[in-house]
């Protein structure tokens, strides 16, 4: 075991851990640490714990110390020197005639190098545009190419569900997600309905999975064949997961068919394995999934 405290620098960036090095930190310090960037100004979000070894990355590099009110300052002026970098950016990305879209600008804490992220379509040749950069700021600079999902990560925005994203919010790193997520939550195959801001699949289908893979499991799969309490056998027509609620179309003693409702606990099915649980993707859902592959540029059919 290895007694460790965890660092973020960003907003609901990854967490990397550094030994505390004897220093008393807690939880919502800040601290002066050294990264492959160079020397970082981070903020504590996980106080001293013990974690096993496999866990970390070596070498696990200590706390340089505790922020001080002087470096405080300085971290505040890097963030209004960031504001003016990304419009200097911004006027050399025209001057050039660039096709990329600047997303974020940063300085490292000893301001030995500033980034600039950007998404674009294709591959960009900014050699000029970093000669013109440096010659301004006279410091290494950096250009670093992101995704979708990173550039909707660093913007923040509010989902569909009202609320700020999650993944500007507390969302660390993104989870795999798969279509066959949204079929196991009985969701329309719609992209718009199933896309985040970013036009990515939702984050939130892998956050709900678990929660209705356990649901899903105590159901019978609609067309199945159950017997009902009242000993009628019949076919599922369709089921509610969050209710746990299956309608059944019942045959009666006069051979004549009704819908009626039952609860899970009232049926009696024979379970199937997980894995057949989830209905088969028709052609229109088929042809939807094609459409979102090409925007993740990953087949979405499996899960990761």
């Amino acid at each position: 075991m290895v007694n460790v405290i965890g660092v973020r620098f960003r907003s609901a960036g990854k967490v990397y851990f550094f030994d505390p090095a004897g220093y008393d930190i807690k939880q919502g310090d800040n601290v002066i640490v050294e990264t492959a960037r160079g020397i970082e100004y981070g903020h504590v979000v996980l106080g001293p714990r013990d974690v096993e070894d496999d866990k970390i990355i070596q070498p696990l590099k200590p706390v340089i110390r505790q922020a001080t009110e002087e470096d405080n300052t300085v971290e505040k002026k890097n963030k209004e020197k960031e504001k003016e970098a990304f419009n200097i950016c911004l006027e050399k990305i025209q001057k050039h005639g660039l096709e990329m879209k600047l997303i974020d600008s940063e300085y490292t804490f000893d301001n030995n190098k500033v980034l600039f992220y950007f998404t674009a379509d294709g591959r960009i040749d900014f050699r000029e545009l970093v000669k013109d950069l440096a010659s301004v700021f006279k410091t290494r600079i950096e250009l670093r190419q992101i995704g979708v999902r990173d550039e909707t990560k660093i913007v923040g925005g509010i989902g569909i569900c009202g609320r700020p994203l999650c993944c500007h919010t507390h969302l660390s790193e993104f989870a795999p997600v798969s279509i066959k997520m949204a079929k196991e939550q009985n969701l329309s195959l719609n992209p718009t309905k199933i896309s985040g801001v970013c036009g990515r699949l939702m984050c939130c289908l892998k956050n709900e999975e678990e929660a209705y893979e356990e649901l899903n499991s105590k159901l019978p799969g609609v067309g199945d064949y159950v017997t009902t309490k009242d000993n009628l056998k019949g076919e599922v027509q369709s089921v509610s997961v969050l209710k746990q609620v299956v309608k059944v179309i019942v045959t009666l003693e006069n051979d004549e068919k009704e819908v009626r409702e039952y609860k899970v606990d009232e049926l009696h099915f024979k379970q199937k394995k997980r894995k057949e649980r989830t209905a088969p993707i028709d052609d229109e859902e088929l042809r939807v999934l094609e459409l979102l592959e090409k925007k993740e540029g990953k087949s979405l059919l499996d899960d990761e």
